[in-house]
């Protein structure tokens, strides 16, 4: 079977990275499949790429999966990349075509769902309101604040110790512009950006944060981004504090919203308790594989 291969480049490129994409076709030009390359662009994560490949379940096992493979590969290493990732759901064919060639499993990704028509909304919001001694929460909806922008930026550090396991992540590098470009993304595409944090009565700074996407019409199910909790303020219960305000108000100010999702690596056990205390139910898992270049 004669395959072609066109290459194509993403018009819109973010501020921490670039997309570059292969469709494969048959002699007909019918669709077989593709691969959707990105190559991150800030320091700290520049040697990294990531490959979303699919190929039509019709076509599988012919080669084609390889050849969009090899595309992805190769500009990988034309752009000087050093590990290359790509995840697939646990059982799946991604999950054999990945360590069959050469990728090694770093990660393994559990993700959950929080129904609200039949989640316990009301024992949600008695933890939301129990007090926290020397915290108080606070949220804002699209952009941060600009009295807030600067120690919401250094709250991002809350992230840098997440468990990934033996993923080759990089670091992650955050000031103000890349807060307030990520929201402007998020704007873009038409949906809106919720962010509860806990903020230290001490000094006024943000101690922890949680944000919470959902669709721009209120319906189907939002998407939680970013929990973290800066390492000096851990032991207070604030993880659980301010997710829990998140659900209450998704659910006051968007009475259509079907049901809010998440994925926590399985080796963040603390991030999983406070899902499972809250209500959320396990639906599927992935693994991410790294193929070191």
């Amino acid at each position: 079977m004669t395959i072609t291969f066109v290459p194509l480049t993403d018009p819109v490129q973010t501020s921490s990275s670039r997309r570059v994409a292969w469709l494969a076709a048959d002699a007909d030009g019918n669709p077989l499949g593709s691969a959707f390359l990105r190559l991150f662009t800030r320091e700290g994560q520049d040697h990294l790429a990531e490959l979303e490949l699919n190929v039509h379940p019709a076509e599988r096992r012919k080669g084609t999966g390889t050849l969009l493979l090899k595309r992805a590969v190769d500009a990988a290493r034309q752009e000087g990349r050093r590990s290359l990732l790509a995840q697939a759901g646990a059982g799946t064919p991604g999950d054999l075509f990945l360590p069959a060639r050469k990728f090694r499993k770093v990660l393994g990704l559990t993700f959950a769902r929080l129904a609200l028509a039949e989640a316990d909304l009301t024992a949600v919001a008695a933890v939301a309101a129990e007090p926290r001694p020397g915290y108080r929460l606070h949220s804002w909806d699209g952009m941060v604040p600009d009295d807030l922008a600067d120690t919401f930026t250094a709250s991002r550090r809350a992230m840098d110790d997440m468990p990934m396991d033996d993923t080759d992540y990089g670091v992650v590098t955050w000031d103000v512009e890349r807060v307030r470009a990520a929201a402007r993304t998020i704007a873009d595409r038409g949906d809106l950006l919720h962010t509860v944090v806990a903020v230290a009565e001490s000094d006024g700074s943000i101690a922890g944060f949680t944000e919470l996407v959902v669709p721009g019409d209120g319906r189907g199910d939002g998407q939680h981004y970013g929990t973290g909790v800066l390492p000096e303020h851990r032991g207070h219960g604030l993880a659980r504090w301010m997710k829990a305000e998140a659900i209450g108000q998704a659910r006051a100010r968007h009475p259509e919203l079907g049901g809010l999702l998440t994925d926590t690596a399985d080796s963040n056990t603390h991030m999983r308790a406070v899902n499972d205390s809250l209500g959320y139910v396990p639906t599927h898992k992935k693994h991410e594989y790294q193929l070191d270049l």
